[in-house]
C-alpha cells in the first residue's frame, strides 16, 4: 500500500521542507528507538542479575518468571517498532501487516502479566476482544496478501 503524506519531492517549497523535517524526526525516533532497546535489554539482565544474586541464590519464583518474560516481551515490541520505523523510512510503505503483528505482540504481553487478582472481568472480556479482534484483522490481512500473491504468481 504505497502513500504520498510525505513525498521527497513537492512543487511547494514549504511543503517540500516541511515533509523533510518529519522525515527527519522519524530518523531520529528510530535512533532514539535504538538506545530505547539497548536500555531495556540492559535491564532486563540488571532484574535478572538481582533476583538471581538473593537468597535463595539461582531460583526465579513464578511471579519473577512471570516478571522477566513482560520484560523480554517489552524488548521484542520495541524491536518491532524500530522495524516498523525503518520499513517506514526505507520504503514509503505502511507496514499495516508489522503493525497489526506488533500489536498482537503487546496484547500477548499483557496476558503474559495479568495479574487476575487485580482486574475485572470486564476488562478480561475487553482483552479477549481486542485479541480476537486483532487475531481477525492479521488473518485478514494475511490471507489477502497470499490471495494477491496467487494472483500475481505466472502459470507454469
Amino acid at each position: 500500500m504505497k502513500h504520498e503524506e510525505l513525498p521527497e519531492n513537492h512543487s511547494d517549497p514549504l511543503l517540500k521542507l516541511l515533509h523533510r523535517s518529519i522525515r527527519f524526526a522519524i530518523r531520529i525516533l528510530a535512533l532514539l528507538m535504538v538506545l530505547v532497546i539497548y536500555w531495556s535489554i540492559a535491564d532486563v539482565v540488571y532484574v535478572l542479575y538481582l533476583k538471581l544474586s538473593t537468597p535463595p541464590y539461582f531460583l526465579l519464583d513464578i511471579e519473577d518468571i512471570l516478571q522477566t518474560f513482560g520484560a523480554f516481551m517489552v524488548v521484542l515490541i520495541a524491536v518491532e517498532i524500530f522495524i516498523n520505523i525503518r520499513l517506514y523510512l526505507g520504503s514509503n510503505v505502511i507496514p499495516v501487516e508489522l503493525v497489526v503483528a506488533t500489536a498482537l505482540m503487546a496484547v500477548a504481553r499483557k496476558v503474559i502479566v495479568l495479574d487476575l487478582k487485580l482486574v475485572s472481568a470486564d476488562q478480561i472480556v475487553g482483552l479477549a476482544l481486542v485479541t480476537i479482534s486483532l487475531g481477525v484483522t492479521y488473518w485478514l490481512i494475511k490471507k489477502k496478501s497470499s490471495l494477491a500473491n496467487e494472483i500475481t504468481k505466472p502459470e507454469a
